[in-house]
């Protein structure tokens, strides 16, 4: 039976966290999810993730603020228990661990499928079942095990983007693999339609599949309670990865749009493909197999570990089970472990039998979920900063830039993204869906919840700690 601890051991370093949050956002909203934004902007695509990206960045500034200001695991669903009230953290905690429970029934999926290429003959189960098992295994081991594997696989993904990144350069600059008439370079990219070749229409429709690609960096701030120098580590990631995140998602898409017309890119494989075949590379098709099954394992270690965190930080607000709240001797929750694992298992048996047309719903989930998660931070933040002032309490060390302004401004764009995904008709369904997941949350609150699950969360202020480590303050609600 395992030795249970007070607390989450802490043993990720700044390397770990940093690729960590890298990978979570680099995965198929890259390599798959880009066709599609492209096939709804154009060229124009590249503003898009411009402008997501620094809204995006801006959210990741505001977590980072809160999350060196209180480093907890449960993260985002705590600070808005804190400061916005215990329902408001009820719903996001749980709506981002459903996220990330989704996302992850969609990538062992996914990894099925892509050993299913170079082994046709074995059942897809078997490699479903064994990737399963051998994340849950990597999730209940020392937590420095887990940022040592999440670290390597996203310095494989990476390394192979910016090698495709590299690839298509030569193209452009050298035509290698191109018909002697093409033209590859900007005419290419602005020759059918030019920069807004769909209009601002089609700049507009291509925002919810952009932001979407950006879903998942908030599992940074769910690290900051297994980190070991909050404090440096939670900084130094989210100050780098957004330009990184920028740079793969606009040169990468950039140099794609220069070697091939936009409109030829229709979607049924990966844009990446295409880049492959141009190089002239035979085992094309192999190594971007090997680069989609990393950035599969990748996913799944992320989606299962932060939904296993944010569980667990539900459970210390008794807002999930107790149970949840067990800390293994190993100082990790195995009970949010062993329920994850079993929900990848249902979901794997669900994604057989649920007929496709359903995954459309299942996605739009998890796009409303990004978005409210967002929402949430940026409004969690604003209250905090409101009572900073109201208290005088100390400043923060890790601030917003441009506060109050670029605050309210990524709100505001959050909230216009929103409003997108109910306008645009392939996406309306997820404002359909969000509203029946938030009723039922609800009622789940209401009628499920009891005792300090309906009291605001309380968090140790680690800004206002005595610099000689005394001890940290704890910083009631009231």
């Amino acid at each position: 039976m395992p030795q249970f601890a007070q607390a989450l051991a802490r043993g990720l370093n700044v390397r770990h966290i940093r690729f960590m949050a890298l990978g979570s956002a680099i995965g198929t909203g890259l390599f798959y999810g880009s066709a599609a934004a492209i096939q709804a902007a154009g060229p124009a695509v590249l503003l898009a993730y411009m402008i997501g990206g620094a809204a995006v960045f801006l959210v990741m500034r505001a977590l980072g603020e809160m999350a060196v200001r209180h480093p907890v695991s449960g993260s985002f669903g705590q600070y808005a228990s804190r400061y916005l009230g215990p329902f408001a953290g009820f719903i996001t905690g749980w709506t981002f661990a459903f996220e990330m429970a989704i996302v992850a029934i969609a990538d062992v999926t996914a990894f099925g499928i892509y050993m299913g290429f170079w082994f046709p003959e074995v059942p897809r189960w078997i490699w479903i079942l064994a990737v399963v098992f051998l994340i849950a295994a990597l999730n209940l081991m020392r937590v420095k095990v887990f940022g040592e594997a999440e670290f390597w696989l996203s310095i494989i993904k990476v390394s192979a983007i910016i090698a495709m990144i590299a690839g298509g350069i030569a193209i452009v600059v050298f035509g290698f693999g191109l018909p002697d008439a093409a033209n590859p370079g900007l005419g290419t990219m602005l020759g059918e339609g030019g920069f807004f070749a769909n209009g601002f229409w089609g700049l507009l429709a291509s925002f919810s599949i952009v932001m979407f690609a950006f879903g998942g960096i908030e599992t940074i701030g769910i690290t900051a309670g297994e980190a070991e120098n909050p404090k440096k580590a939670i900084p130094a990631a989210v100050n780098t990865v957004p330009v990184r995140i920028l740079l793969f998602y606009v040169l990468t898409l950039g140099v794609l749009m220069m070697i091939f017309p936009w409109n030829q890119i229709d979607g049924e494989t990966s844009p990446f493909v295409q880049i492959f075949d141009a190089l002239g590379i035979p085992a094309a098709a192999h190594i971007l197999n090997a680069v989609v099954i990393t950035a599969a394992l990748s996913a799944i270690n992320s989606d299962t570990f932060g939904a296993g965190r944010m569980m667990y930080g539900l459970a210390q607000q008794g807002q999930a089970p107790a149970s949840f709240a067990k800390i293994s001797r190993h100082g990790v929750p195995w009970m949010t472990v062993a329920t994850m694992t079993a929900v990848l298992l249902a979901g794997v048996v669900l994604n057989a039998l649920l007929p496709e047309s359903l995954f459309l719903i299942i996605a739009s989930i998890a796009t409303f979920a990004t978005v409210w998660v967002w929402l949430m931070i940026l409004l969690s933040h604003i209250a905090m900063k409101r009572e900073i002032a109201r208290k005088n309490l100390p400043a923060s060390e890790f601030g917003v830039p441009l506060w109050p302004v670029a605050s309210y401004a990524a709100l505001a764009f959050m909230v216009f993204i929103v409003v997108l995904l109910g306008v645009m008709p392939d996406t309306r369904v997820a404002m359909v869906v969000g509203a029946v997941w938030i009723g039922l949350l609800f009622v789940a609150y209401r009628f499920g919840v009891k005792g300090k699950g309906h009291a605001r969360a309380e968090l140790a202020d680690e800004t206002a700690a005595p610099a000689h480590g005394a001890g940290a303050q704890v910083d009631s609600a009231r």
